[in-house]
């Protein structure tokens, strides 16, 4: 008599063998899952550069591009910038916001770790006229190295660069606790 279905051996040899595959491939979907987040989070705020920008010189108006909560891992908004204050005053007008679920860790350096404001005429100024200029760095969740960097030219031009470099600015800060004494 012929056997029309598979014995309990086969059963569970070919359920080991599915579950040492699914075992090999986890940490690699992990990694690529992780790099996906990091080019999207990379494009948006590429895009969200350009698109404030813009506004700044289609509204003919100072246009305002800041972290979500002062974090550029959080997301962005973009706002016309009426008062001259920028993210302190709320009465600015939001003109788009992109928020982030995704949690990847982006810092800027000083010139651009809190805001990036535009003139009308497109130009990246800092409240005291100063050009505004510097980079973005897209890190990776458990190692101090930038995967992907915004950089900001002078001139309002913004480009993305993905060389993997070690960035200090990517390290999370330690918190040391302090219990008064003065520790030797």
């Amino acid at each position: 008599m012929s056997q029309q279905g598979f014995s309990l051996i086969e059963l569970l040899m070919g359920l080991a063998i599915g579950a040492i595959v699914l075992l090999l491939v986890s940490p690699a979907f992990a990694t690529l899952k992780a790099s996906s987040h990091r080019e999207v989070a990379a494009q948006s705020l590429l895009d969200g550069i350009r698109n404030a920008r813009s506004m700044a010189i289609t509204h003919n108006q100072s246009v305002v591009i800041h972290g979500i909560n002062g974090d550029w891992s959080q997301g962005w908004r973009i706002i016309l910038d009426i008062s001259g204050k920028g993210p302190q005053d709320a009465s600015n007008p939001l003109l788009r916001e992109h928020a982030s679920d995704a949690q990847v860790p982006v810092v800027g350096n000083w010139a651009v770790s809190r805001y990036v404001r535009f003139s009308s005429l497109g130009q990246p100024l800092m409240p005291e006229r100063a050009f505004q200029a510097g980079t973005l760095h897209i890190c990776s969740a458990h190692e101090p190295v930038s995967q992907l960097q915004v950089v900001l030219a002078a001139t309002g031009r913004v480009r993305l660069s993905s060389v993997k470099t070690v960035q200090a600015l990517c390290q999370k800060a330690e918190r040391v606790k302090s219990n008064g004494r003065a520790a030797l």
